[in-house]
């Protein structure tokens, strides 16, 4: 099943069929800065926002975040 979250203008679709949630977050994530559907500047939702939206836990969403920032991805 694929999710659309649209919040903030930013649209991002995850594949939530299978165990890898975490790592198709992350991935949607880094497509939407590669695509520049996230723009420099742009703010995120906070964890618990976007994790509600999802309906994931919030840890998961605040690990993402954590490790893109880590990455370069995110600031």
């Amino acid at each position: 099943m694929v999710k659309s979250w649209a919040t903030f203008g930013v649209d991002l679709h995850l594949d939530r069929s299978g165990p890898g949630l975490r790592r198709s977050l992350t991935e949607s994530l880094r497509e939407a800065v590669r695509g520049g559907r996230l723009a420099p500047g742009t703010r995120l939702p906070s964890s618990r926002s976007l994790a509600a939206d999802l309906g994931v836990a919030r840890n998961t969403v605040a690990e993402v975040y954590a490790d893109l920032v880590a990455e370069g991805w995110l600031a």
